[in-house]
């Protein structure tokens, strides 16, 4: 085996785990710059590949488990990823094949998961059996989640009746921090909610933007990219958030 490297720059490497998207605003490509804005190196493997635009997904093509699986050992041959992003994670089975392969080798290293369960234009891209398999494998290796109010809805069964203490509930539940996302609510301003492992509650409040359909789409991902950057290159969790929701408003 080759020994494991970095990068001819030394920067920190982040590998992103998820969907193309072919108009490039959403999934890995949109990972990937928000990689190269923060200045570190990003990895990618990819799950699916999809037929979108910002209005609709058109048609989604899963990769093979085969192919996936290569795709990690690839990287992790001979990389030393400092944080993975998982997103579009499609099915139990790409689920499964990932959370083997990172228990194999990134266990006890920072793990941000997107839950991607709907797509921006409405479709579902996660069905029952696979939300199950990702609480009980990824979700227990990660070391935050960032849902938005509906996903969250999923994981608790219910609507998020109060942010904060629905939050903390998750934590509870699940094993990992969660930033639990405020822009499918309601109102001028919107407000994330972070709540640590250890308790630690942290709220993020700013001006709700009057961003179109097409500004709108990928927006978690390349806030959960963000973070992934922010943790790569030494910010706590709490830094990494708020820093990361910041850059975010500042795509104009």
């Amino acid at each position: 085996m080759e020994q494991s490297i970095t990068t001819q720059s030394q920067r920190p490497i982040c590998l992103t785990i998820g969907g193309s998207d072919s108009c490039g605003g959403a999934g890995i490509q949109a990972d990937l710059r928000v990689f190269e804005a923060l200045k570190v190196q990003g990895c990618t493997a990819i799950t699916a590949l999809t037929a979108q635009n910002h209005q609709m997904i058109h048609r989604i093509e899963a990769v093979s488990l085969a192919q996936l699986d290569a795709e990690l050992h690839a990287i992790f041959d001979v990389y030393d990823i400092a944080v993975v992003k998982t997103g579009m994670l499609l099915d139990a089975e790409h689920i499964a094949t990932v959370s083997a392969c990172l228990d194999l080798h990134h266990m006890n290293k920072p793990l941000v998961i997107d839950p991607v369960m709907v797509s921006s234009s409405g479709k579902p891209l996660l069905n029952t059996g696979a939300i199950e398999t990702l609480k009980h494998t990824l979700i227990k290796q990660a070391t935050l989640l960032t849902p938005n109010l509906d996903e969250a809805a999923v994981f608790l069964g219910r609507n998020v009746d109060d942010a904060v203490e629905d939050a903390a509930t998750l934590v509870m539940q699940l094993g990992c921090a969660v930033l639990l996302k405020g822009g499918h609510g309601k109102g001028d301003a919107c407000t994330d909610v972070l709540c640590e492992k250890g308790g630690d509650i942290a709220l993020f409040s700013h001006a709700r933007q009057a961003w179109s359909s097409e500004k709108l789409h990928g927006t978690g991902c390349r806030l959960s990219s963000a973070i992934a950057a922010k943790v790569a290159k030494g910010a706590s969790l709490h830094d990494a958030c708020e820093a990361s929701i910041a850059y975010l408003q500042q795509l104009t």
